[in-house]
């Protein structure tokens, strides 16, 4: 992201602000930017004295105030970092004052995460004209396999196509979750190495033949055998394929495709677009909508919805996941 890129290279030059306020839906950026100000502001025998870091739920705004005034000791800055700081959402706007005239030997830094600063409040307009303010919005899923891809190429490995949907798929778009395993193909695999479908099978343990990816295609294809093979599999080893997961992507999934046959413009392009997808899966959006017309794909999604609630328990009396499973193929295909 640019911006982060900014706001490192300002704080690598020197230029730091005395207020940064990061916020937004994903926790991941928001870490590292508060990570590389922990790491880097001060000297090593700088930090015993002038470095804290406080907590939202155990602080008040009272309490990093009067921290954020103190003087630093034999240094020029001290580094105040306040994490979990969205505990302190309902009383966030008495930082106002404080904001309109931080210390300037102070670097603040508030980890405000999955919420927003309202805009129209004084807090955000105050810290507009003295720090930092940055909102860590969440990737859509077609954005994530780029991100997973750029992120390697920084660190000299590539990735192959099908692995980073791979990943995808089974992480989800929580850019933590997904950098840690990144992490740990890094620990195994030399550089220069192109990451395949076969390391993330072997090292982070995510069937290459038989997950939720695999299961997708195979019923938008109609591949019965396929489909049962993986479904099969899944009942096999539950705690690796949760029903909860499968059904809620395969909902998403024909949820999309009751979008796609509404469109009238199939073109790969604006269904990459309107369907927020990786143009990557249009192929199989494609052969899905060949083989289940518009009213087909209306049961489907209820079929979904009902078959999410017996996944809970609701009207289903504690179904066995691998009758579950079984009962899921049928009502699809």
């Amino acid at each position: 992201m640019d911006e982060v890129k900014q706001i490192v290279g300002a704080i690598r030059n020197g230029d730091t602000r005395p207020i940064y306020f990061l916020f937004g839906e994903e926790a991941y950026y928001i870490d590292r930017i508060a990570e590389y100000i922990e790491e880097n502001v001060l000297r090593e025998d700088e930090k015993g004295f002038n470095q804290m870091v406080l907590y939202g739920k155990d602080v008040t705004v009272d309490d990093i105030v009067a921290n954020a005034k103190r003087y630093p000791m034999m240094a020029e800055k001290q580094v105040l970092i306040v994490k979990e700081a969205q505990h302190l959402s309902r009383t966030i706007e008495n930082l106002t004052a404080y904001a309109d005239n931080p210390q300037p030997t102070t670097v603040l830094v508030i980890c405000y995460k999955y919420k927003k600063l309202d805009k129209r409040k004084k807090l955000y307009k105050a810290i507009q004209k003295s720090g930092v303010l940055f909102e860590s919005k969440k990737l859509y899923e077609n954005q994530v396999s780029e991100w997973i891809r750029k992120t390697l190429g920084t660190k000299g490995y590539r990735i192959s196509h099908k692995a980073a949907i791979l990943l995808v798929e089974f992480l989800g778009t929580d850019l933590s979750r997904i950098h840690n395993e990144l992490e740990k193909l890094r620990l195994v695999l030399p550089k220069e190495t192109e990451i395949v479908p076969k390391h993330i099978e072997q090292h982070i343990g995510i069937s290459k033949d038989y997950n939720n990816f695999e299961l997708k295609k195979a019923i938008g294809e109609k591949n019965v055998v396929k489909a049962a093979r993986i479904i099969n599999y899944f009942a096999q080893n539950p705690k690796d394929n949760p029903f909860v997961l499968t059904v809620t992507l395969l909902h998403t999934f024909f949820s999309q495709l009751l979008k796609y046959h509404g469109l009238q413009d199939h073109s790969p392009k604006n269904v990459a677009s309107a369907l927020r997808i990786n143009p990557y899966f249009v192929g199989e959006f494609q052969t899905a909508a060949r083989n289940y017309p518009m009213k087909k794909v209306s049961r489907i999604v209820s079929h979904l919805r009902e078959m999410d609630l017996k996944g809970k328990g609701v009207g289903a009396n504690a179904m066995a996941q691998t009758d579950l499973l079984k009962e899921l193929l049928v009502k699809i295909i």
